[in-house]
């Protein structure tokens, strides 16, 4: 399971570095190039969306599961409650890091949108200026 937490968490750092790239200013000719790289990422990166849905799940049954263990201190050795107490720690980690893949690829769909939007109004004026 470690390895599945790894790869999300490489496409959600992935999709950071991409937006700061994208919202950076001063990088007019290289932001041309990188909207046309990213654009055609957009695709392989949608996976993240199921991905992370079935990450969730997987975590939301875990804590529905854990919940039945320890229901009261006396029924729970120390070690025990020591182990839940990691595991709902790792579990909201785990939550975080979900959430945030989710989030920066809705920030990078978006300002890829937008700079789009953008350069096409631009390409309007320009063609406006020149009648």
């Amino acid at each position: 399971m470690a390895l599945e937490w790894v790869i999300l968490g490489y496409a959600a750092a992935a999709e950071a570095i991409m937006v700061l790239l994208l919202t950076l200013p001063g990088l007019g000719p290289l932001r041309i190039g990188l909207v046309s790289v990213i654009r055609n990422l957009l695709k392989p990166f949608l996976t993240v969306v199921p991905f992370s849905l079935f990450l969730f799940m997987d975590i939301y049954w875990k804590y529905e599961n854990q919940q039945h263990i320890c229901e009261t201190p006396e029924t729970c050795t120390p070690t025990e409650q020591l182990r839940l107490q990691k595991s709902v720690m790792k579990s909201q980690r785990n939550l975080l890091l979900v959430v945030s893949a989710l989030v920066f690829y809705w920030l990078l769909f978006t300002v890829t949108r937008m700079i789009l939007k953008i350069e096409m109004l631009n390409a309007r004026i320009e063609k406006l200026k020149n009648n």
